[in-house]
């Protein structure tokens, strides 16, 4: 089973996350943060995933730290849970409407950390959470599970449907790249 459970405790934050790649889109648990819990319900359900969260932070200084981390675990755990990636499709893609908003995610499971954000939020914040973060969230992961991404909204002008959009193409390319469609290792180098 592609199951993995990370433990990262720093002087800000303290998080436990395990996840399951061949869940059944389930979240349990909370970031303190409302508006993150939902996108993070969503990002698990459109990839399939089964997520259980436990996690303290300083909220006081803002939620930066506290998503930044959630991210760095995620990524983490993405990473640990493929093991050798041999027989995954390695690459997800879509293009997501969500009312008036569209985007477009595309990743790959390269073993190389890149990403490209081209979003905009026509707000700072959906009610406490500041949607600057959503690109650091993202950031995290990339950097920790050794994947591209990109990430471009289309047009939108809803603030909360641009993040939405965002978390559940996400999901849905993420579902599809760790998805099992062979035996080999899919790279032409035979290692990714």
């Amino acid at each position: 089973m592609r199951i993995c459970e990370i433990k990262r405790s720093t002087k800000e934050t303290k998080i436990e996350m395990k996840l399951n790649l061949d869940g059944t889109g389930e979240f349990k648990g909370s970031s303190g943060i409302g508006f993150f819990d939902h996108m993070l319900n969503i990002l698990a359900f459109y990839a399939n995933f089964d997520v259980k969260l436990f996690c303290t932070g300083d909220l006081n200084t803002g939620a930066h730290h506290i998503i930044e981390d959630i991210g760095i675990v995620f990524g983490q755990a993405l990473k640990n849970s493929l093991g050798d990636k041999k027989g995954i499709a390695r690459f997800g893609g879509c293009f997501l409407p969500m009312d008036e908003a569209l985007v477009n995610v595309n990743l790959d499971i390269s073993g190389r950390s890149y990403l490209v954000f081209n979003a905009s939020f026509p707000t700072e914040r959906v009610g406490n959470f500041e949607t600057e973060l959503v690109e650091e969230f993202f950031r995290a992961i990339v950097v920790n599970a050794a994947i591209t991404l990109h990430v471009n909204l289309e047009y939108g002008k809803n603030t909360h449907h641009i993040a939405e959009a965002i978390f559940k193409g996400f999901g849905r390319a993420l579902g599809q790249a760790v998805e099992k469609v062979g035996s080999r290792v899919n790279s032409s180098k035979g290692v990714i």
